[in-house]
């Protein structure tokens, strides 16, 4: 896959992800994806967990996450700089950040996610 196709591919998921398409989010995922569990802690892996984990999340949070920069560290790694904004069920602003998005993505899937603080 191309820089651009990645790109593409996680402007895709961004979209799905903010409104809440879990067909289009996880046709984008590897079927055993490795994913951070920030809520909770620990890591998720497949396609179920993750649809359970996100389920947990948005019955008590609002987040939103949008791309701000997209970049290619190797052939098989994409950091994405995100605004993110999590908000409580009655529209409370409870935290508004940016963090790092890496990803690995394998034959135009994406296998794994991990989040870091953002260094600008």
């Amino acid at each position: 896959m191309t820089t651009a196709a990645h790109t593409k591919l996680l402007q895709n998921l961004y979209r799905a992800f903010n409104a809440r398409d879990f067909e289009t989010i996880l046709s984008s995922m590897h079927p055993m994806v490795n994913w951070p569990n920030s809520m909770e802690g620990g890591r998720i892996h497949g396609h179920s967990e993750l649809r359970e984990y996100w389920t947990r999340q948005w019955k008590l949070l609002d987040p939103r996450v949008d791309p701000v920069s997209v970049t290619e560290a190797s052939a098989d790694r994409t950091i994405v700089d995100v605004h993110q904004i999590v908000k409580d069920l009655d529209g409370n602003i409870l935290l508004d950040q940016m963090v790092r998005h890496i990803y690995g993505i394998q034959d135009g899937l994406i296998e794994r996610m991990d989040i870091e603080p953002f260094n600008s």
